[in-house]
């Protein structure tokens, strides 16, 4: 048994992710102490990409008891008691619900790209970026669609909304979350009263029995109470009963949000990767973009500064599903190799490859990508009789084609020319030490950094301002600064000419062969 000795003033952070959803335990000086996990995966119903939410549920159970058992044999004690909670999860999507709190529609997550008639027209109409996976998208695209639900609709929000409601009573979003619903003026730190009164006036929207103002979350900042944890929402967390009601709950938040926190990249002209199922950047402005993009979001720090965020629907999955087939090679051959090496093996492997993968090309796409114009996906690996195809070349480019999309929005920012000090890489990709970073650099052409505490992830960020709501004397981004990362460690790759040549060569044959993967999708 370890010398763990519960103080009551841990702080606990929950994140529901694509495909796990996790909890981490830190202690009074942000160590992760115990951690809990429950893997999950969305599905396509009716073509909608959604998750029940009685999985909801059944995973945050299963990830805390998962944490609260890792508690008891480290201490000898199951948690009672804790300083604070915070839960995060995906961003964006579609959850309404009626006045008794009743579900009216299946959960419609950021994945989906079925809104772009109403993404369209809210642009046009308020003359600011809104992607398709917006909330206010998928409601104005229901009311699009004269959904049968419209009319009952008495709150809408998101997951890490709707999980801090049925455990705390407090209908109420943080602020980079909210951001990602409705867009945010940066000064009043609120939803854009402007935007707010032209959305209520629009004719298919003005005869409804609510008013947008009335139906969506309350929006705080990073560091305000946000209730507490009720002894219904106290069971629903902890089936055993141990843990007592009473516990202080930060502004659930986004994983855009958590991500930055995790990787201190909240002031101006920082910015991080984040690399999982799906990828996204996250970019600290200086001041306003001068235009509108339909690649690029506006979204708020935790803290309620501008962000740029350029975000791919995909990223890892279809890797995954490669490195699925070598194992099970492995396995065939009679070795015993376990995953983790396999994904390594891998991995290093590319760094030998060609810089520009020797004409290979791979589209990872499960789904569409606004920010290259495609509505759909399909999973495509392409190469010309004369490419130079091994495993070195074809790993590179399962890897490339992880930031493939990105690197298209991320060029629009260049051209404002958005300044970038710093960019930290967090997520599955860059596990393998070295190679998702380096190449990346090249890819970016800037320098990326990882800290030792990137793999902790988004839950790990959550629970740091989850502690951050109860010591909240300082602002945010001096808190991380000074408290958090003060002695944190981290490895910095510049980009490698070679790399930064080979890739935009690579970028060359990608976007020319997207006519290629929007043929297989229209016709497969």
């Amino acid at each position: 048994m370890s010398n763990l000795i519960l103080s009551g003033k841990e702080s606990l952070g929950i994140e529901f992710g694509s495909t796990r959803i996790k909890a981490v335990l830190i202690d009074e000086n942000f160590n992760p102490v115990a951690f809990g996990g429950y893997t999950w995966e969305n599905s396509l119903k009716d073509g909608v990409w959604t998750y029940p939410l009685s999985q909801v549920w059944e995973g945050l159970q299963s990830a805390y008891a998962e944490l609260d058992a890792s508690v008891f044999e480290k201490a000898g004690e199951h948690i009672t008691s804790l300083s604070s909670i915070g839960f995060s999860a995906m961003m964006h999507g579609y959850l309404p619900f009626d006045k008794n709190g009743n579900q009216l529609c299946e959960f419609r997550t950021w994945r989906n790209t079925m809104t772009a008639e109403a993404a369209e027209k809210l642009t046009n109409l308020f003359g600011f970026n809104i992607p398709q996976r917006w909330s206010i998208a998928h409601l104005y695209q229901a009311i699009l669609n004269n959904e049968s639900h419209i009319d009952d609709i008495d709150y809408l929000t998101t997951l890490a909304g709707y999980v801090h409601w049925k455990l705390s009573g407090e209908k109420v979003l943080g602020i980079g979350e909210a951001s990602g619903m409705f867009p945010i003026d940066c000064k009043t730190k609120d939803y854009n009263i402007e935007m707010l009164s032209k959305f209520a006036c629009l004719d298919d929207v003005e005869r409804r029995k609510w008013d947008i103002r009335d139906i969506l979350p309350k929006v705080l900042l990073a560091g305000e109470n946000a209730g507490f944890l009720t002894e219904e929402g106290a069971k629903l967390l902890d089936k055993s009963g141990n843990l007592k009601a009473g516990i202080p709950m930060c502004p659930p938040e986004g994983d855009a949000g958590t991500g930055m926190v995790a990787t201190n990249s909240i002031t101006e002209k920082t910015g991080n990767v984040s690399a999982g199922t799906s990828i996204f950047s996250m970019v600290v402005l200086e001041k306003p973009l001068e235009k509108v993009y339909e690649e690029i979001d506006i979204v708020t720090t935790p803290a309620g500064s501008d962000v740029a965020m350029v975000h791919c629907n995909n990223c890892c999955t279809d890797l995954d599903y490669w490195v699925n087939i070598f194992a099970e090679f492995a396995k065939a051959s009679g070795s015993d190799m376990p995953k983790y090496k396999i994904y390594d093996l891998l991995y290093e492997a590319a760094l030998s490859g060609d810089a520009d993968c020797g004409g290979l090309v791979n589209f990872n796409y499960f789904s569409g990508e606004p920010v290259s114009h495609t509505e759909d996906g399909r999973p495509m690996f392409l190469r010309t009789q004369g490419s130079s195809f091994n495993l070195a070349n074809f790993f590179r480019a399962q890897i490339y084609s992880t930031m493939s999309t990105l690197k298209i929005g991320m060029k629009l920012l260049e051209k404002e020319g958005v300044k970038i000090d710093r960019l930290m890489g967090h997520g599955g990709l860059f596990k393998t030490p070295v190679v998702g970073q380096k190449l990346m650099a090249g890819a970016m052409n800037a320098p990326v950094s990882v800290m030792e505490t990137a793999s902790e992830g988004g839950a790990w960020g959550m629970a740091v301002l989850a502690k951050y709501a109860t010591e909240n004397e300082t602002p945010l981004e001096e808190y991380l600064e000074t408290k958090v990362f003060a002695d944190c460690k981290s490895t910095t790759i510049n980009p490698d000419k070679n790399d930064v040549e080979g890739f935009e060569k690579y970028m060359k044959t990608y976007e020319s062969a997207l006519e290629v993967e929007k043929a297989a999708y229209m016709n497969i």
